[in-house]
């Protein structure tokens, strides 16, 4: 449950994390793709992201760790504006792992889940007995103890992003945004990628925010799941009040079944909402 911690987890402290009336977008656009909308983040807790592709998911993820810039609007971070933080600061409180990461050439496992702890320590210092810690437990957590003297170049896809999550796990942040950490994985490295987030809930203060394209993965592993339609937050709340037919019509334009089980809710896609032959817009 959401609120346990333990002492086998990190020791982290409690976030307050929110996006308020934010105005997010791209060079180039006319209109933003987020306009306006607010997002309070619960502390200590899972919250995902869905919606269809082009709904702003991400861009109120990178908004969100001011990856981009918020042409108006205000992210509060315990009580500050995130652009009040310096680099480092705001590193040693706030994660990003992007959908994307390019792989080093000829660096081990163990060399690059270090590398998360950069915020931590100074210029041309050695890793502390602490960061050696934070590694090995980051390493335990992502389940990657027989990669650690790998090359992170030789490795799976799903191999590499549980060892880039452990990266971003040894940066010991408050809050930790993941974008789309599942897509491309298969089932045994998405169910791997996603019992680490549960872990993070069970055995930490951690806060996390995640951008799911999986509804049953979010209804499963979420404790607060905000869907987005056309830039817009159209619902929010436990899974049980977004994961509904009603709600999934209306946000992805499909006729879904939606069942419980005795692993959570179960969505079962039916048909496409539309009268054409046509893509729904």
């Amino acid at each position: 449950m959401a609120g346990e911690s333990s002492t086998n987890g990190p020791d982290l402290g409690e976030a307050d994390f929110s996006g308020m009336e934010l105005v997010v977008g791209y060079p180039g656009l006319e209109t933003p793709v987020i306009d306006g909308e607010s997002i309070d983040v619960p502390p200590d807790a899972v919250t995902a992201l869905i919606g269809p592709n082009g709904s702003g998911k991400s861009t109120l993820l990178k908004g969100l760790a001011n990856k981009i810039s918020p042409d108006d609007g205000t992210v509060l971070l315990d009580g500050r504006t995130i652009d009040e933080f310096g680099s480092k600061e705001l590193a040693r409180k706030l994660g990003l792992l992007s959908q994307e990461n390019a792989v080093p050439t000829g660096v081990a496992v163990e060399d690059l889940v270090e590398r998360g702890r950069y915020p931590h320590t100074g210029f041309f210092e050695s890793p502390s007995e602490s960061d050696l810690a934070a590694v090995d437990e980051a390493i335990e957590l992502a389940g990657i103890e027989h990669l650690r003297d790998r090359d992170v170049d030789s490795l799976s896809g799903g191999q590499k992003q549980l060892v880039w999550i452990a990266m971003a796990l040894a940066q010991e942040t408050d809050v930790l945004l993941l974008d789309e950490p599942t897509t491309f994985l298969d089932p045994y490295h998405q169910l791997e990628v996603m019992e680490i987030v549960e872990t993070l809930r069970d055995r930490s203060d951690m806060t996390v925010v995640l951008v799911l394209h999986d509804i049953n993965q979010a209804a499963r592993y979420a404790d607060h799941v905000v869907a987005l339609k056309d830039g817009s937050v159209y619902a929010r709340g436990d899974p049980a009040t977004v994961v509904t037919r009603d709600t999934l019509a209306a946000v992805f334009d499909i006729e879904v079944a939606v069942t419980e089980t005795e692993h959570g809710t179960q969505v079962v896609p039916l048909e496409p909402l539309h009268d054409d032959g046509d893509d729904p817009a």
